[in-house]
């Protein structure tokens, strides 16, 4: 499934580019005063061996730089690797080691500016600052490629897939670990990041701010500093990823800050501090996910509006859900809840009494969480029963109104 849209996507993303199998040249030494001369070949193949390069330009159109037996571009910490300015270019295969790190310059092993139509496939980047940067880009596929960082502070990091001012950018099928961010989008649009593992970074999975109308469907996001943060964009589609142990004090599986009309559907959230945290946002569609052993499945401040939350699962989730407000504005219903007590005497599948999933107990957690000590104490269930009869201090509006009384398990 994911190899047919694989295909379909990249023949409606990637115009046709034709290369001539004449003027081919296989390169073993001396690489940068090759690419100053370059003017004839289209293809260029590295033989396997390792070379010291940095700051090696590509400017000339349709260009394919193909890596044989995995050859290694070593800049020795110094500075960039290889940086390109060209339509129609082909990188593959090839392994780019020690970028150098600064604090002005954001280094990266590959650099692609103001280009269209450029592949990255297949390659390894290890030990970079930035590892991909692409910069005012469009109708480009990232493809294949393993990034492995050595980060071990935020400060002296880069991002591994790194998206600025972009368009129709197509991330498929690439592996990032310890990295700043896995991937970072920023007035990117029009995108599909589609079947990544993003895994042990320092900070967010994946994280992207002012970039509208992208589709995230079937990505892994796990052991991260702080999970996926989304902010300041709408439009989303985030569909069928999974969200796994991102734990930490400030840590979340998937942070919303100012979106707007955007779907979450299909995903899992297993084993994060909070699986969903939502701050100013709006019209959201939350439908169909798992929420399973995670601190609070979910925490929908009072500043989100109009937001729809149905046909999702919570199991064995510590708190289904906090807010910080007296008033619900959003609906929930046909949701089921591990933890809702009622009854179906109508045998249609539909709790007969509405579910109220903010306990009173998270109310207090929420304000001292020092009373997390006596989580599993009989008081508890006594303070939250009662609660639940008489709302004094939990959200009255916020129910559950058809609550469902078995679960389906939506996500794989």
């Amino acid at each position: 499934m994911i190899r047919r849209l694989f295909h379909i996507l990249l023949l409606l993303l990637i115009p046709a580019v034709s290369y001539s199998v004449n003027d081919t040249l296989t390169v073993n030494d001396n690489l940068q005063s090759y690419f100053a001369g370059i003017v004839t070949a289209d293809t260029v193949f590295i033989s396997g061996g390792t070379y010291y390069v940095k700051d090696l330009r590509v400017t000339k159109q349709s260009i394919s730089i193909i890596g044989l037996d995995n050859p290694k571009f070593d800049a020795n910490k110094e500075s960039e690797i290889l940086i390109a300015e060209a339509d129609s270019l082909l990188i593959k295969g090839i392994t780019f080691s020690n970028t150098g790190v600064s604090f002005i310059t954001d280094f990266a092993a590959i650099r692609v500016q103001n280009s269209t139509a450029c592949r990255l496939i297949d390659n390894t980047v290890e030990n970079s600052f930035f590892a991909i940067y692409l910069s005012n880009c469009s109708n480009t596929l990232v493809s294949g490629n393993r990034i492995l960082g050595n980060s071990v502070s935020e400060s002296f990091s880069g991002n591994g897939i790194h998206l600025w001012n972009c368009n129709k950018i197509f991330i498929f099928n690439n592996e990032i670990c310890r990295q700043r961010d896995g991937i970072y989008l920023e007035f990117a649009t029009n995108s599909i990041i589609l079947g990544n593992n993003s895994y042990s970074n320092l900070r967010y999975g994946l994280h992207f701010m002012f970039s509208e109308g992208n589709k995230y469907v079937m990505n892994s996001f796990s052991q991260n500093g702080a999970g996926v943060a989304v902010m300041y964009t709408k439009k989303v589609s985030m569909i069928n990823n999974n969200f796994f142990d991102n734990w930490g004090s400030n840590s979340y599986g998937l942070l919303f800050k100012d979106i707007d009309n955007s779907t979450v559907a299909f995903n899992k959230f297993r084993r994060n501090t909070v699986g969903i945290y939502s701050e100013g946002s709006n019209r959201l569609l939350v439908s169909k996910n798992v929420f399973i052993d995670n601190g609070w499945a979910m925490k929908i401040l009072g500043n989100c509006y109009d937001g729809v939350f149905n046909y999702n699962e919570f199991t064995n989730n510590t708190f289904d859900l906090a807010t910080n407000s007296s008033r619900s504005n959003n609906t929930f219903c046909y949701n089921y809840w591990d933890k809702y007590k009622g009854y179906d005497l109508g045998k249609d599948g539909i709790g007969d009494v509405p579910y109220r999933p903010v306990s009173l107990f998270s109310v207090l957690i929420e304000n001292s969480p020092d009373a997390m000590i006596i989580l599993n104490s009989f008081v508890v269930d006594i303070i939250d029963f009662a609660e639940k009869v008489s709302p004094a201090f939990t959200p009255e509006t916020l129910s559950d109104e058809k609550p469902l009384m078995k679960g389906f398990s939506y996500a794989n």
